[in-house]
């Protein structure tokens, strides 16, 4: 990648250095994703899930009874 930014540099067209510039900046998260590909999917339908519990809760003031509305969504 390291031997590509310079290439793409020494080219001198403005948007391609740029990109280039924005690769180095970002290089370590893009290895990092290559050598561990973990997504957040999942993660945010859990969160959307919750959300969407709360949404049809708004009113209530009981917090275990919103806790247990989430446990037994995840328990299907």
């Amino acid at each position: 990648m390291d031997e590509w930014c310079t290439l793409a540099r020494a080219v001198g067209h403005p948007e391609l250095d740029r990109f280039a510039k924005m690769l180095c900046r970002y290089r370590y998260g893009i290895l990092n994703h290559c050598d561990y590909p973990v997504h957040t999917g999942r993660l945010e339908g859990v969160n959307n899930k919750i959300k969407v519990i709360k949404r049809k809760a708004y009113g209530y003031q009981d917090l275990r009874y919103f806790s247990l509305k989430i446990i037994q969504a995840f328990t299907n």
